[in-house]
């Protein structure tokens, strides 16, 4: 079947060899382009607020996802949060062995409804638990691009 074929029994399956060309330009689009550069700039995470909803989500929408409300309010919910749910991985994304496995956690940010996911970084395996406290650790401001790789990972709160 070729791309500019007609279908015309829409009740038989089809399929599609080969390669098909995709071109795109990947953007983060206005409450991500707010957060990352928030994180490049200040070093801080943004959120956004539902007042309808009383919801907070990190990394911020643009709209919330239970009213539809607009959501246009940006603030400041710092970079500390706790460890929500963790897992050891021993694998690379290409199914390679890793050198040391790794904790990756599910990280909800103080005072949001939302997290990221993200290592953490300078904690023993042993004394990783659901609930302790963490802080973002994040590359120096001269080094930070505004994306995702700005944050190294988690490690122990800053005293």
């Amino acid at each position: 079947m070729s791309i500019s074929e007609k279908i015309t029994k829409t009740t038989t399956p089809t399929y599609w060899e080969g390669e098909i060309p995709v071109n795109y330009i990947y953007t983060f689009g206005l409450a991500g382009e707010a957060f990352f550069r928030a994180i490049k700039d200040k070093g801080t995470f943004l959120a956004t607020r539902c007042e309808e909803c009383e919801v907070t989500f990190v990394p911020p929408k643009a709209y919330c996802d239970r009213c539809f409300e607009k959501l246009e309010k940006y603030v400041d919910v710092g970079t500390t949060g706790y460890v929500e749910t963790y897992t050891v991985t021993f694998r690379n994304m290409d199914g390679s062995a890793k050198k040391l496995p790794r904790i990756l956690a599910m990280v909800r940010i103080d005072g949001t409804d939302g997290g990221i996911i993200h290592y953490l970084q300078g904690i023993p395996f042993d004394e990783v638990a659901i609930g302790m406290p963490v802080q973002a650790i994040l590359k120096p401001k001269a080094e930070r691009v505004g994306g995702i790789e700005d944050i190294v990972g988690f490690g122990p709160p800053k005293r």
